[in-house]
């Protein structure tokens, strides 16, 4: 009888490393999958900046978001002189009686 006893405790240790293999094997895959996903999220992220930052610059330089041009007002080469200011006299304030 001590024969049937050997192997039914070598059958329990054949399935508890069995069992600890198979954890093993899923919390490996768990962090394999984590690192892909946190991977393809980051490579998402960064194209998704690039893309916002390019539609921007689009905008305001060939958009509808370009300002306007404005003419700068060029210096005459003519020779006449500025005129000169003139000056007013304002009338003097006279002073309100205090009652």
């Amino acid at each position: 009888m001590a024969n049937g006893a050997g192997k039914k405790q070598s059958r329990d240790e054949r399935e508890r490393a069995r069992a600890y293999r198979a954890r093993q094997e899923f919390h490996e895959s768990l962090t394999a999958r984590r690192r892909r996903d946190n991977l393809v999220a980051g490579v998402a992220g960064g194209v998704l900046l690039v893309a916002i930052i390019a539609a921007q610059v689009a905008y305001f330089t060939v958009g509808p978001g370009t300002p306007e041009p404005t003419p700068t007002p060029s210096p005459t080469s003519s020779t006449t002189p500025a005129p000169e200011p003139t000056t007013t006299e304002l009338p003097t304030p006279t002073p309100t009686p205090t009652p």
